[in-house]
């Protein structure tokens, strides 16, 4: 198991690397073409829809966020309650936001708390399988496996930058696997869970 650990580690820290020496411009740009996708990603009005605010040099998904806005969803934020746990806060127009850990932000205590049912999900490193390696502290293994509690299986989308890809990100038995990966060169599915 602590060889494992240290072979994510491994894994996290080059394909972070890798990402923070993309130009900041060519991020911008290519965070933008990603938006286009959301013509890829079908919803009905009213669709539960969480992202992510940005930090470090990770893919900027509000374009993205804010294109399947326009298509009728509705946004939330992950905010971490506590060193487990994260809920979903419903992000609206003109709403304050407040810091939240790792130096991101999202909306405040007296946001509204949805279940998401398409998640957009950062991550550090993937293979070809659709296996993540996230930032390492388990949050969105956890959220999911309580989404799965209640009996919701939302539709999973991981969002990185190609150069992100690793050759196999070793299995653990808690890993969720992310279906879908959307790149700067598309949206790529994996398994026959789709």
């Amino acid at each position: 198991m602590t060889d494992m650990k240290a072979l994510k580690k491994e894994l996290r820290r080059e394909a972070l690397a890798r990402r923070d020496a993309l130009p900041v411009d060519w991020r911008i740009e290519m965070s933008l073409q990603m938006a286009e996708a959301a013509a890829s990603i079908p919803l009905d009005p009213g669709t539960v829809v969480s992202g992510f605010w940005p930090m470090r040099s990770e893919v900027d998904s509000r374009p993205l966020m804010f294109a399947l806005r326009e298509k009728g969803a509705r946004l939330c934020l992950p905010a971490i309650l506590d060193k487990t746990t994260i809920v979903f806060r419903e992000l609206v127009r003109g709403a304050e936001l407040v810091g939240m850990s790792f130096g991101t932000a999202g909306p405040g205590e007296d946001a509204e708390v949805l279940d998401p049912e398409i998640m957009l999900i950062p991550l550090a490193a993937f293979d070809r399988r659709g296996h993540r390696i996230g930032y390492g502290a388990g949050y969105y293994d956890r959220a999911i496996g309580k989404l799965h509690d209640k009996g919701m299986r939302p539709r999973m989308i991981g969002v990185a930058f190609d150069c992100q890809e690793v050759a196999l990100v070793p299995d653990e038995p808690h890993d969720v696997v992310i279906p879908e990966i959307l790149t700067e060169t598309g949206l790529r599915r994996f398994g026959s869970s789709l």
